[in-house]
């Protein structure tokens, strides 16, 4: 059978059987403590493989999603929440619920309905929902950050940042459907350990990347492949087809948090000199680039119930792959030390260097909108809160000290991290 992996390099095409494949849930089977103990069994263990080797398409039908097979009541309140999907306060958590785990497709196939696309792009829809489909499973459920779930919010977030005025009037279906799709495969098949690891373990596509944004080339080439295999586009003259596979390229790599400062410079700049004319193609990819760096790191610009949950779910993806290295004797990565690493302390660094900067531009374009506003309330909040779960936590800490006394080093932890 054709035993692809989907989009490794993108054009040629590579075998799945090449690397051995374990799911990452192994790697903390005790079974395996006694086997496994070098740096070179990591590499070879660490690769993202699927259960299933061959093609998709020929293994048979691919089942539909579930929401059709739930009860009606749930039924109803999904299809309710669907009614209100341009809502900031909308809960994905409770919508994947509702939809039996498939939060992804059921949303894509809405707002891909809503926006037109369908029509437009003269879309089958049964190649539109296996396509939906594809992307979904190849997001790791046991990932407890980057999973579909996550890829689901970001769409959502993705759509209400297509709808703000300054971007909406401007948009054609070529621009919408890009934004969509990038935000829905933006962290496809994503292992749940970040570059640095990759690197330090020899992975494989660290090498085939150059360890230069990894991940977001696995995610892209992943993608493409997809759209392949499902000839969901193969109806559209060739031009159209690589012109659409380079501009999700393009997106998706803008997504590497190692470039934050580049676009960040890059948009203050066009900010400050007023020239952004968003009737040039450029210009708009561009924005569309900066709205789904906004929808990837949104979480701190949710509703505090909403924005607590996913601080949680990524500190924890964050430990595992610190107890991952302390296991195999790696240096354990930055913010991934569940002893010296809290939460707050995590989250107030990532709003004050990485969320702030990025939302006040992306207020400064918009033109202090509604939403734009109510993000960035949502985000000062939000600190505020861990800044007081961080007082509380270092207050504990003081009151469990048996000397009762602060070590001059203690002190000026407390005050790094309090720093903004």
């Amino acid at each position: 059978g054709d035993a692809r992996v989907r989009g490794q390099t993108g054009v040629v095409s590579e075998r799945r059987g090449s690397y051995p494949f374990i799911d990452f849930r192994l790697l903390n089977n005790t079974t395996l403590s006694g086997e496994i103990g070098t740096k070179k069994k990591v590499k070879r263990l660490l690769s993202f493989q699927r259960y299933f080797h061959a093609s998709r398409l020929l293994r048979g039908i691919v089942p539909q999603a579930s929401l059709y097979l739930l009860d009606e009541d749930y039924l109803g309140q999904a299809r309710h929440m669907l009614s209100k999907v341009g809502m900031w306060d909308f809960d994905i958590f409770l919508f994947d619920r509702l939809t039996n785990g498939n939060s992804l497709v059921t949303l894509l196939c809405h707002l891909f309905n809503v926006h037109g696309l369908i029509h437009h792009f003269q879309l089958d829809m049964v190649t539109l929902h296996r396509f939906f489909v594809m992307v979904q499973e190849d997001y790791h459920s046991q990932n407890p950050y980057h999973n579909a779930v996550h890829a689901a919010d970001v769409t959502q977030a993705m759509h209400c940042y297509l709808r703000e005025p300054k971007l909406a009037n401007f948009l054609t279906p070529s621009d919408i459907m890009l934004g969509l799709l990038a935000a829905a495969a933006h962290d496809v098949d994503h292992p749940g350990v970040n570059q640095p690891f990759l690197i330090k373990t020899k992975h494989h596509l660290a090498s085939l990347y150059q360890n230069v944004s990894v991940l977001e080339n696995h995610h892209w080439r992943s993608t493409i492949g997809m759209l392949r295999e499902s000839r969901l586009l193969a109806h559209l003259p060739k031009e159209v087809t690589q012109d659409i596979e380079q501009q999700l390229g393009s997106l998706i790599l803008a997504t590497d948090i190692n470039r934050q400062n580049e676009f960040l410079i890059r948009l203050k700049s066009h900010l400050d000199n007023q020239d952004l004319r968003l009737e040039d193609a450029q210009d708009r990819h561009f924005m569309l680039q900066i709205a789904l760096k906004c929808a990837d790191i949104c979480n701190p610009c949710r509703v505090w119930d909403l924005s607590k949950q996913w601080s949680e779910r990524v500190c924890e993806e964050f430990y595992r792959q610190g107890d991952l290295e302390q296991k195999f004797e790696l240096e354990i990565s930055p913010l991934c030390n569940q002893q010296k690493d809290t939460i707050p302390s995590i989250q107030i660094g990532f709003m004050t260097y990485i969320v702030e900067p990025l939302f006040e531009r992306w207020a400064q374009f918009t033109g202090d909108t509604p939403l734009s506003e109510n993000m960035l309330n949502h985000l000062r909040r939000n600190k505020a809160k861990w800044r007081s779960l961080l007082h509380k936590q270092h207050s504990s800490s003081r009151s469990n000290d048996h000397s009762g006394q602060v070590t001059g080093s203690q002190e000026q932890t407390l005050n790094e991290e309090e720093t903004p």
